[in-house]
């Protein structure tokens, strides 16, 4: 299945509290819930004014769907074409 990077640009996202991380997640995961199991969030990296998420899905629209339904900016979806790290070094 296709793997995605969605950039989220939300001001003050590093400022946010665990409780209000808690809340965004459960509503991510609500959504997920409902879509089905084609659409998968892996995991999320917040930065001082965005949150970058890796998702698996099988195309951008469903991305986007996710997206709309839990009221979350996507300003940026890019397909991951490969994953690098030290070990391709080698």
């Amino acid at each position: 299945m296709p793997k995605y990077v969605i950039e989220r640009e939300i001001p003050d996202a590093g400022k946010l509290s665990p409780e209000q991380l808690k809340a965004i997640s459960q509503t991510s995961c609500g959504v997920l819930n409902k879509m089905g199991s084609e659409i998968q969030w892996v995991h999320s990296y917040v930065t001082n004014d965005k949150i970058y998420c890796i998702y698996n899905a099988p195309n951008e629209d469903m991305i986007r769907e996710h997206a709309k339904q839990g009221g979350f900016p996507a300003n940026s979806i890019n397909q991951i074409s490969t994953i690098i790290d030290p070990v391709t070094a080698e």
